[in-house]
């Protein structure tokens, strides 16, 4: 029963824990730091929901250092 729930939802549930350490840090300061907690929670989420669905990475690095070379052909 546990292995197929890790497998359904093991990366949601890596990347809100993720999220909520990185966020843990911020909670001390305030409330703005709390919203920026909250943020990270679902930036986490959305990534381990990809991982989980099997979408592949949320950024394409080769498209994006192939646009970056297009428009800037002189940072390498």
């Amino acid at each position: 029963m546990w292995k197929e729930w890790w497998d359904t939802y093991g990366g949601r549930t890596l990347g809100i824990a993720a999220g909520f350490l990185l966020g843990i840090i911020y909670l001390i300061c305030g409330f703005w730091d709390m919203l920026f907690f909250a943020l990270l929670l679902c930036v986490g989420y959305a990534i381990g929901k990809n991982k989980d669905l099997k979408r592949g990475p949320l950024v394409r690095w080769e498209r994006l250092t192939e646009w970056v070379n297009d428009r800037w052909p002189w940072i390498k």
